[in-house]
């Protein structure tokens, strides 16, 4: 019987490469021990490598056997809603777990309409600022109905009152809490922002989550307690005090503080009277919830699917959400859907994600009147169509489904029944009828124009006239949507 020969034994004396691994002829049992260890050790590595190459190959296939959907279109077009919309229907159990998060945007978009009010009440107070001469006391125009006993005397000639100062003031506890939770969601911002801003990728969600479930991590800074006059003001002095009060640093406590009185002032005939005498409608801003104050403001809130749909936060930069399907067709099917900012500025990263979706939703909200903030010369509808021709004739779309969601046609509506005519800001509009069917008919022809002509190869034209707020009709459509996806998909890897 043959003995059994070692490794070393086998080795070829002439390969430098066996002669190199050989271990030293005079290696004592130390350090033959100290090289066995580092030989097991160097195993284990390789071993753990190997493991993660191949979890990472399954993960690549899985990824490209899943549903992957660009949402396209301008700042404020509904992309954001939209994949709401998307989760809330077919993946509820993950939207669930969002429903902390959105609770802390939502009382944040309330506060900022709060805000915005506040400033108009201070714009009012200053551009009514008069000074008495002594014509004025001649006459006896004063402030409030008093009569001026001296020249020189600046007053306001304004409806609002010294009850509307005394809420305004009290509201401005609100403003620190704004300032904090801005500074927490988009940290590295050098200018205050019109919208509640988040980046992509900054892991958002979960820092308001954790605020949501613990608020006292809020650090805000004390300010001095108001003026006696202000406190007693308040109802019979049973108001806690927002300066003096744990709630200072709770979101949720302060605006239960101030909820009465934001109920009261945005229903005051007079603020409204103010807020139209300077052309303000609050209620067209993204994220308003002043109607339902008395119900976003209360210590026991939680948001609602509606509420959370109709909240506004604006993603910087690209977004990439990942959830599986609970329910419908082919449940368990994994879907990535990108979620990309549409200021001009950073529509130049738009490209990357060309290549490899299978289905690109783009809304267009039906805004004839509106300019872009980035540019007030730019109309909104007009940059949309151009957007669209980008969109269709590029070459790496060309085997990507395409779907038009003419949006916002509450907006529309509202804006017809106003009187505001079209052909004011389209002048190829003519003198077609100024109604919802007639307009939506002749913009959607635009859009299905462009697609024919500029498409590299023939495919077919998408279009559903949306409402992305509505989640019930939204719903709907989504299903159908979502049921094309599945069908293009499906036959582009040979399935059907």
């Amino acid at each position: 019987m043959m003995a059994t020969r070692t490794f070393w034994s086998n080795a070829d004396p002439d390969d430098p490469l066996a002669r190199a691994l050989q271990p030293p002829f005079d290696e004592t049992p130390e350090e033959r021990d100290v090289r066995l260890r580092q030989q097991e050790e160097a195993q284990r590595v390789s071993k753990e490598i190997d493991d993660e190459i191949a979890i990472a190959r399954k993960a690549y296939e899985r990824r490209k056997r899943a549903i992957k959907i660009l949402l396209l279109g301008q700042a404020e077009s509904g992309k954001s809603t939209t994949l709401k919309n998307f989760q809330l229907q077919f993946s509820p159990q993950h939207f669930a777990k969002e429903r902390a998060a959105w609770k802390t945007i939502i009382q944040l978009n309330l506060i900022r309409c709060v805000k915005r009010l506040l400033e108009v009440l201070q714009e009012e107070w200053e551009s009514s600022l008069q000074t008495t001469t002594a014509s004025s006391i001649a006459k006896g125009k004063g402030v409030a109905g008093r009569t001026p006993t001296s020249p020189g005397v600046r007053f306001s000639t304004s409806p609002l009152n010294d009850h509307h100062r005394r809420i305004r003031m009290r509201l401005s506890a609100l403003l620190p809490i704004e300032e904090e939770l801005m500074k927490k969601l988009l940290p590295d911002s050098a200018v205050p922002n019109r919208d509640v801003c988040v980046r992509a990728g900054s892991g958002w969600k979960g820092v308001l989550a954790a605020l949501s479930a613990n608020t006292s991590t809020l650090d805000i800074p004390r300010s001095p307690p108001p003026p006696q006059p202000l406190v007693s003001a308040m109802k019979g002095g049973s108001r806690p005090s927002t300066a003096n009060s744990q709630g200072k640093d709770n979101p949720s406590a302060v605006l239960a503080a101030c909820k009465d009185d934001i109920v009261t002032l945005w229903e005051d005939t007079i603020v409204q009277n103010v807020l139209k005498k300077h052309n303000v409608r609050l209620q067209d801003m993204p994220g308003f919830f002043l109607n339902d104050a008395g119900r976003v403001a209360a210590i026991s809130y939680e948001p609602t699917d509606d509420d959370i749909v109709r909240a506004r936060v604006r993603t910087l930069g690209v977004e990439e959400h990942h959830f599986t399907m609970e329910s419908g067709a082919l449940p368990g099917t994994e879907w990535y859907i990108y979620d990309v900012g549409g200021s001009r500025s950073v529509r130049q990263h738009w490209v990357p994600y060309f290549d490899d979706v299978q289905a690109i939703i783009f809304l267009a909200p039906l805004a004839f009147n509106l300019t872009l903030e980035e540019d007030a010369k730019v109309n909104r509808l007009e940059d949309s169509i151009t957007l669209w021709r980008h969109v269709c004739e590029n070459a790496l779309l060309a085997k990507t489904t395409l779907i038009l969601f003419l949006n916002k046609m509450d907006i529309l509506q509202a804006t017809l029944a106003a009187g505001i005519r079209v052909v004011k800001y389209v002048p190829s509009y003519g003198d077609q009828p100024n109604d919802v069917q007639h307009v939506t008919k002749y913009f959607r022809d635009k859009f299905r124009g462009y697609h024919k002509r500029l498409s590299p190869k023939a495919r077919p034209f998408y279009w559903h006239e949306t409402s992305v707020i509505d989640t019930r009709s939204t719903a709907a459509i989504l299903v159908g949507v979502r049921e094309g996806i599945l069908r293009a998909h499906l036959q582009s890897v040979n399935v059907i």
